[in-house]
């Protein structure tokens, strides 16, 4: 009978993916805390809603900022190096705050600027660490490792972190952070015990420039239709998504009268949902193609959209929730096989970063159209708008999703399931 651990990351995938696995979870967890607890000091330095959001908002402008120049950096330099280096200077940054918290000199611009630089940190440390999967385990075993990394988000970032987060807020403002600190500095111990990874070769000389490398990665994105069809999917559907998203703490407590409590728990539902479906991924894997996955996934999105939109029971709400963590993250799990699949290893970083701009780009686009709907329209208006936007997207992809799962894999790595 085999171990838990061997359950939880089988041992086919190799020491150096449990490094990289305990290390992710790890780094999640401090993520999750500071997901809660950093709104919470926020709104503790300052009435405003503008500067509020203005906190949320630094964690996304970064990506659209350094978030190409963070993937060619990846392409280029010893990736595992690199995350231990952001993930450095992330806790440096956190301890700069903690500081500024013992001594009473916190501001909620300081608290700004702090969760700017933290998120510019995330984005080099992200995008130089989704490269390293591809890197360690076989073509055929990157559906499962990239579901085992998913339940750590879910675990550490969705469930245990953010209730940890504000009980610890609740102690001490600076005592999250603290705890966040040790969290990312775990994360670099573990990921050091990985063997050493080079950088790709690339075959471009080393005065070569980022920009040019940049150009590169978008020129090959360009041609590669299955992966550039996948990106724009992601980058719509996150549009749709967000638009309702935004609003959504005014849908649960004003419109379903949830309140702040019932609120929190929708997001729980989610993520119970969505451990449900990274656990159970490789049974999916192995008997159900990808294509039809996807098609599922998607129409499922769509359908949920619809179901928000009409619903006026909140048991129902929390039914559909769980749904939508069900696969949500079978789907999350799916397009990034599938991307590290088709892209060869020298361009996983660029492409990898083109993804992550796509999502945080759909993710401001969409929240902002949500407020506008919300305030003309109603709390319902947003979740109409992603019901037909992701309807109408899913119409014209639906053959192109044949084309995407079936696509040969790069570099000889072994065939995603079609």
């Amino acid at each position: 009978m085999p171990s838990l651990g061997d359950l939880i990351a089988p041992r086919r995938l190799g020491r150096d993916f449990r490094w990289l696995l305990a290390s992710s979870w790890t780094s999640n967890l401090g993520d999750g805390i500071a997901l809660a607890a950093a709104p919470l000091l926020i709104a503790s330095l300052t009435s405003s809603p503008i500067l509020v959001a203005a906190g949320a908002m630094m964690q996304f402008l970064p990506w659209l900022l350094f978030g190409l120049l963070a993937g060619a950096v990846a392409d280029h330099h010893d990736r595992r190096r690199l995350v231990m280096l952001a993930n450095a200077l992330r806790a440096l940054v956190i301890v700069g705050l903690v500081i500024f918290l013992l001594t009473g000199q916190a501001t909620v611009w300081l608290v700004l600027v702090t969760s700017f630089l933290y998120g510019t940190a995330e984005v080099f440390a992200d995008s130089a660490g989704s490269t390293l999967l591809p890197m360690l385990v076989q073509p055929g075993d990157l559906g499962i490792g990239n579901a085992r990394m998913q339940a750590g988000f879910l675990v550490g970032n969705q469930l245990a972190g953010p209730p940890l987060g504000a009980f610890l807020f609740a102690a001490g403002s600076f005592v999250p952070f603290l705890l966040q600190v040790f969290c990312v500095s775990l994360a670099i111990l573990l990921i050091s015990r990985i063997a050493r990874t080079p950088a790709p070769d690339s075959g471009e000389t080393e005065r070569e420039s980022k920009l040019r490398a940049i150009r590169e990665g978008l020129r090959w994105l360009r041609h590669n239709a299955p992966v550039r069809t996948l990106v724009v999917i992601i980058l719509v559907f996150n549009v749709t998504w967000a638009a309702p998203w935004g609003v959504l703490v005014l849908y649960a407590t004003e419109y379903l009268g949830m309140g702040p409590v019932g609120y929190g728990a929708l997001t729980t539902a989610s993520a119970l949902g969505g451990i449900i479906a990274v656990f159970g991924f490789g049974f999916l894997e192995k008997r159900v193609r990808f294509a039809t996955l996807m098609r599922v996934c998607l129409t499922c999105e769509v359908l949920m959209h619809l179901a928000f939109a009409l619903t006026t029971v909140p048991a129902v709400a929390f039914v559909i929730m769980f749904g939508f963590g069900l696969y949500a993250f079978v789907w999350g799990t799916i397009s990034t096989t599938v991307r590290q699949r088709l892209v060869p290893l020298p361009l996983q970083g660029r492409i990898a970063s083109v993804n992550m701009v796509g999502v945080f780009g759909g993710l401001v686009i969409g929240q902002f159209l949500g407020g506008v709907i919300a305030q003309i329209w109603g709390p319902t208006g947003p979740w109409w708008f992603a019901f037909a936007g992701s309807a109408i997207t899913l119409a014209l992809v639906w053959r192109s999703i044949s084309h995407i799962a079936a696509a040969p894999p790069a570099l000889g790595a072994a065939p995603t399931p079609a």
